[in-house]
């Protein structure tokens, strides 16, 4: 095997190739923090700078500097912390996700990060109803899943005080909660709604799924290359759509302008 073709592919994921016991876990907004990994290499892959220190917390920018991604494990309460500069055609925004939240749901929301933007703006809802999430409007604007179990809310207080808010919890407590400032793009909230309602289960390997009689499992054995091969097929795409967006914003107008023409076209563990 080649350096550059070692290079490319994903680390192993544990000692040996032996059968694993992992759980497919829904709902998955119930199914536990996830290998973070999930988030990081995907980002890694869409050329965002890995800022990180040894020891310290996670931190990624973004290529032209403006988004800063990174998880904080050492204070409390910990987690992850998204952040954007203000530039002409964005306010400044925060996004803040509680450590327990999965990664298969931070990265619905990190992966638009690096991914091109709508013109149109989305129904930020819209991913929720379609998942059977009951829409309530008092005292705040508000869906909750179909178990009760987790919620998106936009809270505002009075002019100038609001803000995005997610839960979820189990009859254990608080699971996680995320935030986000009122200026954070829709497109953002959409996509994370987008991966917070979707009715996959998640995977998690054994010991690392949290108690609740909430969740639903089933048991499944996993070869460590299949994980290998998932997460590397995530990263394949991530490269594949980063090349593609560099290819078209640095191709050069060389034709007049007239109408517009466009040519069609894991999981993780601990």
């Amino acid at each position: 095997m080649t350096k550059a073709k070692k290079k490319n592919q994903w680390a192993g994921w544990g000692p040996g190739e032996h059968p694993e016991q992992h759980y497919l876990v829904t709902p998955r907004h119930l199914a536990g923090g996830g290998d973070l990994r999930h988030v990081t290499e995907y980002l890694r892959a869409s050329g965002w700078k890995d800022q990180s220190k040894t020891g310290g917390p996670l931190v990624f920018d973004s290529p032209d500097r403006s988004i800063r991604v990174g998880y904080d494990p050492f204070v409390q309460p910990g987690g992850w912390t998204i952040s954007a500069k203000p530039t002409p055609r964005q306010e400044a925004w925060v996004a803040t996700f509680g450590p327990r939240l999965p990664v298969e749901i931070v990265a619905g929301f990190t992966d638009a990060l690096a991914q091109p933007r709508s013109a149109h703006a989305p129904n930020v809802w819209e991913p929720l109803h379609q998942q059977g999430w009951r829409s309530e409007r008092a005292p705040h604007v508000r869906a909750s899943s179909p178990d009760g179990t987790a919620f998106l809310q936009f809270h505002q207080t009075g002019p100038g005080q609001a803000m995005w808010w997610a839960r979820a919890a189990n009859e254990h407590g608080i699971a996680w909660h995320a935030t986000f400032t009122p200026t954070t793009p829709m497109h953002l909230i959409a996509a994370f709604n987008t991966a917070l309602a979707h009715p996959d289960p998640v995977m998690r390997p054994r010991g690392h799924v949290p108690p609740s009689r909430h969740t639903r499992t089933r048991s499944m054995s996993v070869q460590p290359f299949q994980l290998r091969a998932w997460q590397q097929t995530r990263i394949t795409a991530a490269r594949a759509a980063t090349w593609a967006l560099n290819t078209t914003t640095r191709r050069p107008a060389t034709t007049p302008a007239g109408p517009r023409q466009t040519s069609g076209g894991s999981y993780a563990r601990r």
